[in-house]
């Protein structure tokens, strides 16, 4: 069998990790069901860079049932569960992945997975299409992708406005079923988790700086005040600083919360966002976290320049003095610190983004050929389909309308009565 792992031999203990997933992911299991009776994906090649976890193995599970060949690799050198990389190799899947890969060892992995070559792509921050279409794999036999991050719809986006995009692609981010939900709750429990994980501080009392108010910080400052934080929110968006004004979260330039916070996470899938002017402002002691996609919203070559040493003070913890001697501390490398220092999002929340994968797969293995290569948004069916299958699972049931409110909706002559 083709893989690269770690260690084969912890597949034992990957196996109930992915077991205990699935029994907190009950709409996946749903779908894979159906697609073990109707094998909708026969046939199909699919390269995924995605984040090994427990909850991504519980996709690639259901991709294979479907019928798929899946190669996998990691979209980021510090996410992987080496448990569940070697428990997916045990199973058959083309997994090449293990934590603490170099920058090189990373772009390996992709350029081996990609040497299956790909019918349909699966990215986490859009390394697998960027890689494809810099000629490291072959373009003309992919029917579509699929892609699960902000980051990566926007750089996505970008390519589809220069032209240069060579296939279709299904934003899952952008599905009301993923970014409502596992932006928000998802990314707000997983990198508190993961900055009490590195460091075991007290949160309560803390000045705690969310740079950027999408989904994801907006998410990351609610559940930070609901620990007892004073949050702190920076934006450059006006919009976006409203609704943190509105939600009462005090709003500032980073140049002035510098000054103040006492943790900082960056959340915006910008760079350089915590930069030398702010270093120069920052309180002895300051955290350093990041929870977006790629290692740069936190400047680390001017950390590095402004400071006179540096120690691994605890497992995700670097300790830098700065020049003037005051100390800073950098969680994770500056990567996403929910995945790098604790287990990523909760089982619960990814069942929900990854049926929207399984679903926009299927979709696009009926429909891509008639896909032009362009951004798309996952169909609403399909997203429908997949809230109304969580509340199932919850036991919840909702209302339904009435013919007369099903006739009043779609028309317009009743007015004031």
């Amino acid at each position: 069998m083709d893989y690269k792992v770690k260690d084969v031999e912890l597949a034992g203990k990957g196996m109930y990790l992915m077991r205990w997933a699935e029994d907190h992911m009950p709409v996946l299991i749903t779908i894979r069901s159906r697609f073990t009776k109707e094998k909708p994906l026969k046939g199909v090649q699919i390269v995924a860079c995605l984040h090994v976890t427990k909850e991504t193995g519980i996709l690639i599970r259901t991709l294979m049932a479907g019928g798929a060949k899946v190669a996998l690799a990691a979209s980021n050198p510090l996410s992987t569960q080496d448990e569940v990389a070697a428990a997916l190799a045990e199973e058959g899947a083309n997994v090449y992945a293990w934590k603490g890969q170099t920058k090189s060892e990373y772009y390996d992995c992709i350029k081996m997975a990609l040497k299956h070559g790909p019918s349909i792509t699966m990215d986490d921050g859009a390394d697998v299409v960027s890689e494809l279409h810099s000629g490291k794999g072959d373009v003309s036999k992919v029917l579509g992708g699929t892609e699960e991050t902000t980051t990566g719809v926007v750089r996505l986006k970008a390519m589809a406005e220069r032209g240069v995009l060579k296939y279709p692609i299904i934003a899952v981010n952008n599905a009301e079923t993923k970014w409502d939900f596992d932006n928000v709750y998802g990314t707000g429990q997983s990198t508190l988790d993961g900055i009490m994980r590195a460091t075991n501080i007290l949160l309560a009392g803390k000045e705690f700086v969310v740079a950027g108010y999408g989904h994801c910080g907006r998410g990351l400052a609610n559940r930070a005040r609901g620990m007892g934080a004073h949050v702190i929110v920076t934006e450059v968006d006006p919009m976006k600083a409203l609704k943190a004004v509105m939600d009462g979260f005090e709003v500032m330039p980073m140049l002035k919360a510098a000054e103040v916070g006492d943790i900082f996470v960056t959340a915006t899938g910008n760079k350089s966002v915590i930069r030398g002017d702010h270093y120069k402002r920052m309180k002895n002691g300051a955290i350093l976290a990041n929870t977006g996609h790629f290692n740069v919203e936190v400047d680390i070559k001017d950390l590095e320049s402004m400071s006179k040493g540096k120690i691994k003070i605890r497992d995700s913890v670097d300790e830098y003095t700065l020049k003037d001697g005051r100390k800073a501390y950098l969680l994770a490398d500056g990567r996403l610190v929910n995945l790098a220092a604790a287990e990523g999002h909760p089982s619960e929340v990814m069942d929900m983004s990854f049926a929207n994968q399984a679903l926009a797969a299927e979709y696009i293995q009926k429909f891509g050929r008639e896909l032009e290569p362009k951004v798309y948004d996952v169909p609403k069916e399909i997203d429908t389909a997949i809230a109304q299958l969580k509340l199932e699972t919850m036991g919840i049931r909702i209302d339904s309308m009435t013919k007369e409110q099903e006739k009043y909706v779609r028309g317009w002559s009743e007015g004031t009565e």
